[in-house]
């Protein structure tokens, strides 16, 4: 019987230390969920067509009263600092230098599924939940359909809807912010 070996798991501390010293080079595509160190896929045109729109959407949409940031590490446990596609944050006058994000100034996380939507559905969803992100989107650009989560809890969310072109999506911490399927999926 073959038992599976300890895994050396990461804090948010050690990850971004590792990346102050070089050991984690400035270029790759990384971001920490429970401790482990995971490589990113790389970006096709679709997706980062999508993420562009997505910017320019929000940025028109929310003027001052949230801030947009792209593919920027959320501080969500000691162990995961993801790096979503979009997230809208609460405002903060020093733009967060002084520390990322937490889960509790996430307004709104967004990841852009070309070929992860799988790992997004599953693992990322469990995290954002478990750390209270009370609105996550996953856009899923092989479905055309975005899948809106809600209402967060230890064992996932409890609402879960899909869109489709000709829908409007409103997040609840923004609800008069107007978003068109159609306009995030091009």
């Amino acid at each position: 019987m073959s038992l599976p070996l300890p895994k050396r798991r990461f804090t948010v501390d050690e990850y971004l230390r590792m990346a102050e010293l070089g050991i984690l080079s400035a270029g790759e595509r990384l971001e920490l969920i429970e401790g482990e160190i995971i490589q990113m896929a790389a970006m096709g045109s679709p997706h980062a067509a999508c993420v562009s729109r997505l910017t320019q959407l929000l940025t028109r949409g929310v003027g001052d009263r949230a801030l947009v940031r792209v593919q920027c590490p959320i501080h969500l446990s000691d162990l995961s600092a993801p790096e979503p596609d979009l997230a809208l944050v609460r405002p903060r006058e020093d733009h967060y230098a002084s520390a990322h994000p937490g889960a509790d100034d996430v307004l709104l996380l967004i990841e852009v599924g070309e070929t992860t939507v799988e790992f997004d559905r599953g693992a990322k969803a469990a995290l954002y939940a478990r750390a209270g992100i009370a609105e996550y989107w996953l856009v899923d650009l092989p479905a055309s359909a975005i899948d809106v989560f809600r209402e967060p809890g230890t064992e996932g969310y409890r609402d879960v809807r899909r869109y489709r072109a000709g829908d409007l999506l409103r997040p609840a911490a923004l609800p008069d912010l107007d978003v068109l399927v159609e306009a995030v999926l091009g």
